[in-house]
């Protein structure tokens, strides 16, 4: 599996986006402060960040006995240039090309 292929997987799932949501607001959570937001289980909750950490879109650190969880939005922007950026670029280019022909039809010189 790619690491496109890790990164969209992680991020089909609403719950761990759901995540990742709760890691932009506020980073260094712990799996209890994450857990609470969410009705399943602390294993089940474990599974999904572990899912997210292979994709490389969270990152933990000891802290003491406790393991914090922090976001990392770096392969979120590579996704981002890599497959939406330069799709959306075809279609600015579309509407400047728009833009321009219809100011030259209005401009009777």
């Amino acid at each position: 599996m790619t690491d496109d292929d890790l990164i969209f997987k992680a991020l089909a799932d609403k719950t761990r986006r759901f995540l990742l949501d709760l890691l932009f607001q506020r980073d260094g959570r712990t799996l209890k402060e994450l857990e609470s937001g969410l009705a399943m289980t602390r294993f089940g909750v474990m599974k999904h960040l572990k899912i997210l950490e292979d994709a490389g879109l969270v990152v933990t650190r000891r802290s003491g006995r406790e393991k914090l969880h922090f976001l990392n939005a770096v392969p979120i922007r590579m996704i981002h240039d890599r497959w939406i950026d330069k799709y959306r670029e075809r279609e600015v280019e579309a509407l400047l090309a728009l833009k321009a022909e219809l100011e030259n039809k209005e401009d009777p010189s």
